[in-house]
């Protein structure tokens, strides 16, 4: 009997990480900086449950889909929802716009992406 009680909490827990469903970006901005790289800025929302399912970072993809940066979250984000980060990129010149999209530990990147168009001295 204890062995389907513990049984059930376990499959209950994985439940509720599933449920949570991928990361999203709802928001991002770039801005470029005085050494020509550019700080992009994400807000992040996802029903992060702890260490088990969290929103663990966020990708800055290329119009051809390859990866400038990575900013890994180290920890959830439980009682600050929804959340802002930033990474500073240096992005190849004649780029035009980004993707951003969010990464959680369960999911990996398989949220929605996010364009963001760059406007600054570089372009």
């Amino acid at each position: 009997m204890r062995l389907m009680i513990g049984f059930a909490s376990v499959l209950t827990l994985l439940a509720g990480s599933a449920l949570a469903g991928p990361a999203e970006v709802i928001e991002a901005q770039a801005t470029q900086t005085r050494d020509q790289s550019w700080r992009i800025s994400a807000t992040i929302k996802h029903a992060d449950t702890g260490w088990d399912h969290y929103a663990n970072g966020f990708e800055v993809l290329a119009p051809d889909g390859t990866l400038l940066a990575t900013r890994v979250l180290h920890h959830p984000h439980v009682n600050e929802q929804p959340f802002t980060r930033s990474v500073s990129v240096a992005i190849p010149k004649g780029v035009s716009y980004v993707s951003i999209r969010a990464i959680d530990s369960v999911h990996g990147s398989k949220g929605a992406q996010v364009r963001v168009d760059l406007k600054g001295p570089s372009l």
